[in-house]
């Protein structure tokens, strides 16, 4: 009886489906026009005043031809076609102002698009002006009086509705006095301010412009060849030298690509080069007709110092076919608030980062040795990325629709555009399976020769699939290669990531002997490096920077953020770290952390060696890394 009561008060008591009871969901606001191929009639008139160095502000004035009467939507672009993601903030303009044809009017923005505004155009209305300031965070540098650096798609409005590519713009910059402005855009005529020749709105974006104080540009194609100008600009005028080895590495760089990829999809390139500590952040972005490449002050005066940017050049440069030129066609966008497929990143950036590693060893940018140390690097963090057993490489590609702008704290459990390194390894072994399959007479080479012509067209772009990338793979050595590259794509397991090192004649070791790509890597981030040991990086200050999931710290409770005050009684540092861990076969390892406001004891139960990665040859087998790493 008691059993049947608390059955029945179960089921009474139990929630139930409330269907037509309680609120009913409101419609959304009605979807934004569709971009459609068609002219836009007309010229967009663009005014940038980039004069306020004190402030910082960019100032904007915009002339938009109307094409017609009732409700019109313009667009504030919010997909970067760099960083394949939704990475722009409508929250970064401001002041926004519209007149029609000289009288002021109203606008509304979409209550569920915020990068979108409404306004309705009179009968018979010809012309709409509107001003806005674009106000970049201070951190970003990017209106200095010495070096400004001009993203035209943060400082315009745009039309929805049509294709960028079919949208005529006109634009004018203005730059502080005594400034010297790079770009790949065409003149007009005007130096003050710069006025550039007519683009498509796809083209003007896909063209920043750079200017400083102290510049220096160097001529590096050799004639005929497209011209490749070398754009340095520095906040400090020593910065500027370099030397005659750096220009040589970086002619044989255009050389040596040019080997490969075959005629240039450009007419001429701007390898625009910031030398700058202040401007942030680093790296690169890649176009069409010019590289962004920002650069430590010190690159070219200490270029001893800087092994883990070498290739940074040869990756924007490679861009211009492997990106630009040719692109996935799920990247490919015909304006830039319409949300793209990042899903073959794989080989947009990962294929990318591999020939920048390969082109650096052929140019000489690396020796041979630093190139293996490269890869020993890449290699070792594939192999050991926990974060795999539940995140796969094709999961990876999609980082860049919702990491951008949010910090991660377990770096090695969430991971993050994995696809760079992983993407090295991946194609690695494809080009070692190539040679595999047809004795040594195919590899990566040819495929990129195939794959990225241009067949005589230059300043176009088009665009391929997975099938298309596993087509090409087919004619040079029949193969599953769809299976193949979906391995690689959807394993779980870190020696199948890693697998193309001993398909080349190679494997990943570890010795107490850190390489000196490894110590520069370590400066670089400021960190001291202990992942292949005690399961972490520790910041300068003993602030723990990243913890490997399950690895001797994670278990021992540590997690980022914790400060390390001591190490076997001995004030933290980078030598006491390095000490006690080379000891803990015999000592245990006993530190004192800083939690918060709780000072605690912990002990680490690791008991083994210090541990750097190495690559070294398999003795007994073919090796097919160094005909890849040899110049052509």
């Amino acid at each position: 009886m008691r059993i049947l009561l608390f059955i029945f008060e179960f089921f009474c008591l139990s929630a139930v489906a409330q269907v037509g009871v309680g609120p009913l969901a409101t419609a959304l606001a009605p979807p934004l026009p569709e971009p459609r191929d068609h002219l836009f009639q007309g010229r967009i008139e663009l005014r940038v005043d980039a004069t306020d160095t004190v402030l910082r502000v960019f100032r904007v004035n915009e002339t938009i031809p109307l094409q017609g009467s009732g409700d019109l939507v313009l667009l504030y672009p919010e997909w970067d076609p760099a960083s394949h993601g939704p990475t722009a903030s409508a929250a970064e303009l401001a002041g926004l102002q519209m007149r029609i044809d000289g009288h002021s009017i109203g606008w509304q923005r979409d209550t569920v698009n915020i990068h979108a505004f409404h306004l309705t155009v009179p009968t018979d209305a010809r012309t709409l002006t509107l001003s806005f300031e674009y106000l970049p965070p201070r951190t970003l540098a990017r209106l200095r009086p010495d070096m400004l650096v001009v993203e035209w798609q943060r400082l315009l409005l745009y039309p929805a509705g049509w294709y960028t590519r079919n949208i005529s713009i006109a634009a004018e910059l203005q730059i502080p006095q005594g400034l010297q402005a790079f770009t790949s855009l065409a003149p007009s005529g005007s130096f003050t301010p710069l006025r550039f020749a007519p683009e498509t709105l796809d083209r003007l974006v896909d063209a920043p412009v750079y200017a400083a104080r102290y510049v220096r540009q160097i001529e590096l194609a050799p004639s005929p060849s497209p011209p490749v100008h070398l754009d340095l600009l520095a906040d400090k005028p020593g910065d500027l030298s370099i030397s005659t080895k750096d220009l040589n590495e970086l002619q044989a760089l255009i050389v040596q690509t040019s080997r490969v990829f075959g005629p240039a999809p450009f007419r001429h390139y701007d390898m625009v080069v910031s030398l700058s500590d202040v401007l942030s952040p680093g790296g690169g972005i890649e176009h069409l007709d010019e590289g962004e490449n920002n650069l430590p002050a010190n690159y070219f005066t200490a270029g001893d110092q800087q092994l883990n940017n070498r290739d940074l050049i040869a990756h924007e440069y490679v861009h211009s076919w492997n990106g630009r030129s040719r692109q996935p066609d799920g990247l490919w966008s015909p304006s830039f608030n319409r949300p793209t497929d990042p899903s073959m990143l794989w080989v947009y950036e990962g294929q990318t980062e591999f020939w920048g590693r390969v082109f650096a060893a052929r140019a000489k940018l690396r020796t041979l040795q630093e190139t293996l140390d490269k890869l020993a690097l890449d290699a070792s963090l594939v192999a050991n990325r926990n974060g795999r057993q539940w995140k796969t490489l094709a999961d990876s590609t999609l980082d860049t629709l919702y990491m951008p702008g949010h910090p991660i704290s377990w770096r090695d459990w969430q991971r993050r555009e994995d696809y760079y390194p992983e993407g090295v390894l991946l194609w690695l072994d494809v080009d070692a399976r190539l040679r595999e399959l047809t004795r040594g007479t195919r590899g990566m080479d040819d495929f990129a020769r195939i794959f990225f012509a241009t067949h005589g067209n230059v300043e176009t772009v088009s665009t391929y699939s997975f099938d298309d990338v596993c087509a090409t793979l087919n004619g040079l050595a029949r193969s599953d290669w769809g299976a193949f590259l979906n391995q690689h794509l959807l394993t779980h397991d870190g020696a199948e990531a890693v697998r193309g090192l001993g398909r080349a004649g190679w494997r990943l070791t570890y010795n107490s002997v850190p390489t000196e790509v490894f110590l520069q890597d370590e400066d670089e981030a400021g960190v001291t490096n202990l992942d292949t040991s005690l399961g972490m990086q520790i910041g300068l200050n003993g602030t723990v920077r990243s913890v490997v999931w399950n690895g001797a710290a994670f278990q021992a409770g540590f997690s980022p953020g914790l400060r390390i005050v001591s190490v076997n009684g001995v004030p933290v540092s980078r030598e006491s770290l390095l000490q006690a861990t080379s000891n803990s076969a015999s000592i245990p390892l006993h530190l004192v952390v800083q939690d918060d406001d709780v000072r605690r004891e912990v002990t680490v139960s690791y008991a083994g060696a210090l541990r750097y990665p190495h690559i070294e040859r398999v003795p007994g087998t073919l090796d097919w890394l160094s005909p890849l790493l040899t110049a052509r």
